[in-house]
């Protein structure tokens, strides 16, 4: 393993093309300040420059994924907390847009409290969600007098449609981890005590799969959000075809004609 940021409130590792991005607020249950949003903002920076990552895992430390904003950080910036929000959600944006740009698929693994746009809309961000089966999800920005964000407007009302995000947005319920998986928000629940095994598991299944196809597919479902079947249809054959021509391709075919394990270099 390669340690790539050691200290500070966000943790960056690599090992086996698992780039591993951990919250290290565990005293506060990881809410963020905009120290902490400047700092997941570089980290998945790095992820971008790194050419072996193949899977980013997002986490938190300690007994919660990520609480949402300090509330006891903004309440103490008295009349300057306009001015420290400005910088706090542009920091978070830029965070949220980094992790969804990447070309490697993200894996946010839940234990605890999701809440607020850095918990619950970094979640709705990532392109898989494993939870364990005692965590909760919240919005809770209406209920501090604040409004979403991390593009949780945009992100959930795709995830579960418009009503049902309405209501998650505006009543502010406690979802349960099934709940939640229900509703298309988490792609699998687990026992607590395996949720860093099942995660372990899944982010080496991905990291074996020949990466520029991963990449490929995780661009197209973004950037088709809003779009028509029909105005997709061409941007899909133009992306299979470029890809029919890269080593991996030929080398995924020829291990499943030969029924081995594929060796892929991402070109």
């Amino acid at each position: 393993m390669t340690a790539l940021v050691t200290e500070g409130p966000v943790l960056l590792d690599l090992a086996d093309g698992i780039a591993r991005i951990r919250l290290n607020r565990p005293e506060v249950a990881n809410a963020v300040d905009a120290d902490l949003l400047r700092a997941l903002h570089e980290v998945a920076l790095r992820c971008h420059a790194e050419p072996t990552v193949r899977v980013v895992v997002l986490s938190g430390e300690g007994r919660n994924f990520c609480a949402g904003g300090d509330v006891k950080t903004f309440a103490g910036k008295g009349e300057e907390l306009p001015a420290y929000l400005r910088e706090a959600t542009a920091w978070l944006q830029l965070a949220t847009a980094a992790l969804i740009q990447l070309k490697a698929p993200v894996i946010a693994q839940v234990q605890g409290f999701a809440a607020g746009g850095a918990g619950f809309g970094l979640v709705c961000a990532a392109d898989l969600v494993v939870a364990a089966e005692g965590s909760k999800f919240f919005s809770g920005a209406v209920r501090v007098g604040m409004a979403p964000d991390a593009g949780t407007t945009v992100t959930l009302a795709r995830i579960v449609g418009l009503r049902r995000a309405m209501d998650i947005l505006l009543t502010n319920p406690t979802l349960t981890a099934t709940e939640a998986l229900g509703m298309g928000i988490v792609t699998r629940v687990v026992p607590d005590q395996e949720l860093a095994g099942a995660v372990d598991t899944l982010a080496a299944e991905l990291a074996a799969q020949p990466p520029l196809g991963l990449s490929a597919t995780k661009r197209l479902v973004w950037d088709g959000l809003g779009s028509t079947v029909a105005e997709r249809l061409p941007e899909e054959a133009r992306v299979v075809s470029e890809l029919s021509g890269t080593a991996d391709s030929r080398e995924a075919l020829a291990a499943v004609i030969e029924r081995r394990p594929g060796r892929y270099e991402g070109r």
